[in-house]
């Protein structure tokens, strides 16, 4: 009954839907109050009505109901309670009534913490979330009902969760990635929304802008998750693979990035206003293609899920319809974009384009890299692949310049910027990067021309960053008004955010840097007693073990690791075998510590009782996921900043009503 009352409430979703598009949006237009005051309470509807679908599908989940066929399909009476809560986004079905929840919670957030906002600019924003809901509704009910039954016939048992899904990873993985991914649509929402009223002043950039950040800090999280669960999960022992559905997920946040930056420029300056429209278009509409690369089975990936031509055919028409129509529009309103601002060659307005222009071409070499072999292949022209060294050597062109341009920007001033004073800090820190970047990887023994590279890049981001807060504080403290310790405090959140922002990616840099110039891996045939020497560390196979957990058995490896005859830790590697889905899984055995992993895969039985393992040492992985928590945590102090609190948004939205011409002129 409960399945049928989740089906139920789709429809009474999409209705509501249909209504959110159509009211507020044609009570906007003429100018009716009441039509645009339904705006909140339609989209409180729609999501309750969307909660409490996705509430009866994850019933039917936790109660075993196998007469729903994505429950069949997706699950099993053997396997643990947590993964039947996660389950119910462990395939295709369930994953987009997820995505479509989380559209369901940004439009929400809009409608509850958006009352400093114009009436009519808040009820054209929620009818633009309302109609991108509408597609996904409709997707849902006519080709991926998650609700549709196996009667009067149906299994006893269910198929069960892929195994590579029953992990505490993709419990988090999966929400952090949607919410980034959806969260862009209030971007979008607000960029069209500009662009349907005709005034394209800063304003909308200030009102997008927390939301921005917020979607672009839950996307860093999601993409640094999935990283993470591809390296321990996977048992290849890598940090990235340029699968596709990693490219998939990577695009919006190299646009992300890049908006977040045009967004602060439009806010403060009113310059590259078009741009900042066009990239917050280009950024939801990337989150699409990712959703359209991943279920429409178009790629082969160990993330993406079933294939079906009906599917991708229409979320292909989702996709022209969208981006399609966006772009016309934007076509049509951009001779009527003008930035009012004014700045030198030599300047932050400069550098700051200059980064978005690198941060552009790298999503259009994801792109290319990623699609080519598709169309090459449906062109009749055979098939081809474009692995990692393609997208490691373009990325390598790319983020010197970017580096270089990222340290030069805070630096420098808005408008003008005397290029002697800016050539004067950028020797400075040119040298300084260059000593202590050569200084630590000496340190490391055959060290190579890459590492050097990366890790002078890296130092070059944290000392610039560093300059900067000087830059800032300095004269404060010259005057005698404050002391360095209130210099700081005095800084804005907006200016911490930005001070994490780029600390985090330094940090993410070296981490990369030296995982991929002094990684060491051996795969080596092993008996009980037997060792190995890898990088100072003694790895001894003291055996295997068997394992039976709730619904698979397992061979474990156990392997104690020394370094100077002292005991550093004992590793357990599992090959799992699931009985369901008669599949065999690796567990790595991982002792993670602040400069190194220890990491054993184990593989085969071989003929004589010996067995294979692999066997790792990686340097400073984990400082690429803890930069990438960094950088979220700026995002963060970024939206915490008191310019987005209520009361400046109204002084700001009152401003604008009495007189939407008057562009305004803030600066942190």
């Amino acid at each position: 009954m409960l399945a049928e009352l989740g089906n139920f409430s789709l429809i009474m979703a999409l209705m509501v839907a249909i209504l959110l598009s159509v009211y507020p949006m044609w009570g906007a237009y003429k100018g009716h109050q009441k039509m645009m005051a339904m705006a909140k309470p339609l989209a409180i509807g729609m999501f309750l009505f969307t909660a409490f679908a996705y509430f009866c599908l994850t019933y039917a989940f936790v109660h075993d109901d196998f007469s729903v066929a994505y429950v069949a399909n997706t699950s099993n009476s053997t396997l643990p309670i947590h993964y039947k809560y996660t389950a119910v986004w462990g395939g295709h079905e369930g994953s987009f009534l997820l995505w479509t929840l989380i559209l369901c919670v940004w439009t929400l957030a809009v409608a509850l913490f958006s009352k400093a906002i114009p009436v009519k600019v808040l009820a054209r924003v929620l009818a633009i979330l309302g109609m991108v809901g509408i597609g996904f509704y409709l997707f849902m009910l006519l080709t991926s009902n998650p609700f549709d039954r196996l009667l009067p016939f149906y299994p006893i048992d269910g198929k069960d969760l892929n195994p590579l899904l029953q992990d505490f990873g993709m419990i988090i993985h999966p929400p952090m990635l949607y919410m980034g991914y959806v969260g862009f649509s209030v971007a979008f929402a607000f960029a069209i929304a500009a662009l349907i009223s005709g005034q394209l002043d800063s304003t909308w950039a200030r009102w997008s802008r927390p939301w921005t950040l917020a979607a672009w800090s839950f996307l860093t999280v999601g993409v640094a998750l999935g990283s993470w669960w591809a390296y321990y999960e996977l048992g290849w022992g890598g940090w990235w693979f340029w699968d596709p559905s990693e490219n998939a997920a990577f695009m919006p946040w190299i646009i992300g990035t890049a908006l977040v930056h045009s967004l602060a420029v439009t806010e403060k300056r009113k310059v590259f206003k078009s741009w900042t429209v066009f990239l917050a278009i280009a950024a939801f509409s990337l989150s699409l293609l990712g959703t359209f690369l991943i279920r429409s089975g178009v790629l082969v990936s160990v993330h993406s899920f079933a294939s079906d031509p009906s599917r991708g055919l229409f979320i292909l028409g989702l996709l022209v319809v969208i981006i399609g129509g966006s772009l016309f529009l934007y076509a049509l309103r951009a001779s009527q974009i003008k930035s009012n601002g004014r700045y030198g060659l030599v300047s932050r307005e400069v550098f700051l384009m200059g980064n978005n222009i690198f941060l552009t071409a790298a999503t259009l070499v994801v792109l290319l890299g990623t699609l080519f072999p598709l169309v090459h292949k449906e062109l009749g022209m055979g098939s081809i692949s474009i692995g990692a060294p393609f997208f490691d050597q373009m990325f390598t062109y790319l983020i010197v310049p970017f580096v270089l341009l990222l340290g030069i920007g805070p630096l420098s001033r808005w408008k003008n910027q005397s290029l002697q004073a800016l050539s004067k800090q950028i020797m400075i820190a040119l040298g300084l990067s260059l000593s202590a970047g050569l200084l630590v990887n000496a340190g490391f023994e055959q060290s190579t021309y890459m590492a050097d590279l990366g890790l002078v890049m890296s130092f070059w981001v944290i000392i610039t960053t560093v300059m900067e807060v000087r830059q800032r504080i300095e004269p404060q403290i010259t005057a005698g008004k404050y002391s360095t310790w209130q210099s700081l405090q005095k800084l804005t959140a907006s200016h911490w955010g930005m001070v994490l922002g780029h600390l985090g990616f330094a940090v993410t840099l070296i981490g990369i840097t030296l995982v991929s110039a002094y990684n060491t891996e051996r795969n080596v045939r092993m008996a009980e007693g037997d060792s190995v020497n890898l990088q100072g560390y003694e790895f001894v196979f003291k055996g295997i073990s068997q394992l039976q957990g709730p619904n698979y058995s397992a061979d474990v490896a156990h392997v104690d690791v020394y370094q100077n005859s002292q005991l550093v830790s004992t590793l357990k590697a599992e090959k799992r075998f699931y009985p369901v889905q008669r599949n065999v899984m690796t567990e790595a055995g991982i002792d993670s510590g602040f400069s190194r992993d220890l990491f054993v895969a184990l593989g085969e039985q071989l003929k004589n009782g010996d067995w294979s393992l692999r066997i790792y040492v990686k340097p400073f992985i984990n400082w690429i996921w803890a930069g990438a928590f960094i950088m979220a945590i700026g995002g963060v102090f970024s939206i915490s900043d008191k310019r987005y609190r209520m009361g400046n948004l109204a002084r700001t939205a009152s401003s604008a009503k009495e007189n939407p011409k008057n562009l305004m002129e803030q600066a942190s």
